[in-house]
């Protein structure tokens, strides 16, 4: 009798265990699967944030070498005073 109690007890633990086991593994893996779409996610806005720096940049230098063909040179003109 002592015998078949322990092997229930026996057995009764590993069906915990391997239950156990299974939500384990179920979570590691939603785990896994978030932490590879936050990975995504962050490589595209990563991607868009390059994007939208250089479309800034180009824009800039554009504005830049625009203002500079516009620039004129100005004289000035020294006005001198004569004490009387």
């Amino acid at each position: 009798m002592r015998k078949i109690i322990l092997a229930a007890a026996i057995a009764g633990a590993a069906l915990s265990i391997s239950a156990c086991s299974q939500k384990t593994e179920d979570a590691t893996s939603a785990a896994a699967d978030s932490a590879a779409a936050d990975a995504s996610a962050n490589a595209d806005a990563a991607a868009n944030a390059v994007t939208d720096a250089t479309t800034d940049a180009t824009a800039a230098t554009s504005e830049a070498a625009t203002d500079a063909a516009g620039t004129t040179t100005t004289e000035t003109t020294t006005a001198t005073t004569t004490a009387q």
